[in-house]
C-alpha cells in the first residue's frame, strides 16, 4: 500500500482528507512543515499532500526545501490550497509542486485522479 504524507494544520481537513483517503492508502499525518521535512527523512511517503498556508514555514518553503534536497528532491507533492484564483494554479507548479488541488475539496476525483497519475509517474 501506498504512503501518503498529508501535511495540514487544520484538524478537520486533515480528517476529511483520511476519511477520503485512508482506506486506498497509509496515511502519514504532519502539522508543520518543519516536523514533516524531518518525518520525511525517517521514513519517505510515496506522495505528499501539501496545505500551502502552514503557519510558519509555508507549503511554498517547505516544496522548495523538499526540491532542494537530494534524498526527497524526486517526491511527488500536491499543493492542496484555498487559493484558486486565476493564474495560481501555474504559480504553485512553477514554484516545485507537481500538481495542484483547490479546498475545500468537492470533487473527490480530482484529487485520487491527481494522486494516481503521480503514483504511477504519468506525465501531467
Amino acid at each position: 500500500m501506498n504512503t501518503i504524507a498529508v501535511v495540514e494544520d487544520n484538524a478537520d481537513n486533515r480528517l476529511l482528507l483520511h476519511a477520503f483517503l485512508g482506506g486506498r492508502y497509509e496515511i502519514v499525518e504532519y502539522e508543520t512543515g518543519p516536523a514533516a521535512l524531518e518525518g520525511f527523512h525517517a521514513k519517505l511517503p510515496d506522495l505528499v499532500l501539501l496545505d500551502v498556508s502552514l503557519p510558519g514555514m509555508d507549503g511554498l518553503a517547505v516544496v522548495s526545501r523538499i526540491r532542494a534536497d537530494e534524498k526527497l528532491r524526486g517526491l511527488p507533492v500536491i499543493a492542496l490550497t484555498a487559493h484558486a484564483m486565476q493564474g495560481d494554479r501555474q504559480r504553485f507548479l512553477k514554484a516545485g509542486f507537481d500538481e495542484y488541488v483547490s479546498k475545500p475539496i468537492v470533487d473527490e476525483p480530482v484529487l485520487f485522479t491527481a494522486i494516481e497519475r503521480l503514483l504511477s509517474g504519468k506525465p501531467r
